[in-house]
């Protein structure tokens, strides 16, 4: 028996990365999903061997008829919906502020917050009707922290977490969930598209970012090892089965501790540059 039997899914950027692993795993449980997603070849063939239980439609989840059209696909295919796993997501403009493009900017929010909005605004009535779902928006330890990514995609990551809070509690009386997901660095092709690298090609070569990411992860996360899709993908699962159903309006962090506090490994460089300096003071004095 699956976590999921019996339930429907829609999961946006679902044709690579994160999103393409949960509709697998979600599959693997007993799901019927509706595979969302900008490239159209690659999503109708990710759909194609996942089986019967997957459909793929075309969306861009910052224009709204899209993210209808989506909404609608999954209850005219499947009959019903359970689950909205609002993943998709992009290489935000990387500029700072005093040479913010304001529309880089305002694309960026689009996609992020726009297209968690949009994806929650056509659920809800779904899911209020039937007194129950869950909706999971992607998130980021970006959105609580400051200085590791852009300050666009930051910033969008800090309203997406607000965002499911206030909804949360609008929909919770009417049996339905909100929450969001905040993973660390996990490895996807998200980098290498940051970098103008294609985008498909980006997704089947993380062995660039693997490095890049490892580097970076072992200064900041008090876990060793890096996050794959898959580590994302199966606590999207939990939040989408009934072994969660009394969560709601949370940020579930998976991010290995990197928000908890420095590494102590860090602190003890610190500190050994102090007392460096410190001696270096006192002998010159």
């Amino acid at each position: 028996m699956g976590a999921l039997d019996g339930k429907v899914a829609v999961i946006t950027g679902a044709t690579s990365g994160i999103g393409a692993r949960a509709a697998e795993l979600f599959v693997e449980e007993g799901a019927r999903v509706v595979i969302a997603g900008r490239r159209r070849e690659r999503g109708e063939e990710f759909a194609a061997r996942l089986g019967t239980a997957a459909s793929f439609i075309r969306t861009d989840v910052s224009i709204e008829p899209d993210v209808a059209a989506m909404i609608k696909h999954a209850v005219d295919k499947f009959g019903r919906l359970d689950c909205l796993f609002n993943n998709a997501g992009d290489a935000s403009d990387g500029s700072g502020i005093v040479n913010m493009d304001m529309k880089h900017f305002n694309d960026g929010i689009a996609v992020h917050v726009g297209g968690a909005l949009l994806g929650m605004k056509y659920a809800a009535p779904i899911m209020m009707s039937q007194k129950s779902g869950s909706i999971i928006n992607m998130a980021s330890v970006n959105g609580t922290r400051a200085g590791y990514i852009t300050l666009t995609y930051a910033t969008a990551k800090a309203a997406v977490i607000h965002l499911t809070k206030c909804v949360a509690v609008e929909l919770g009386p009417y049996g339905v969930r909100v929450n969001s997901l905040s993973p660390g660095p996990v490895i996807t092709g998200i980098f290498g598209k940051a970098y103008g690298i294609e985008a498909d090609v980006a997704d089947r070569d993380t062995d660039a970012a693997r490095a890049a990411v490892g580097d970076f992860g072992s200064k900041v996360q008090p876990l060793r090892g890096i996050a794959e899709p898959d580590d994302i993908a199966k606590v999207a699962l939990f939040l989408a089965s009934d072994a969660s159903r009394f969560i709601t309006a949370q940020d579930l962090v998976v991010d290995g501790g990197i928000t908890a506090g420095r590494t102590q490994s860090e602190m003890m460089d610190n500190f050994a540059l102090f007392e460096k300096e410190l001696g270096s003071a006192r002998r010159g004095q």
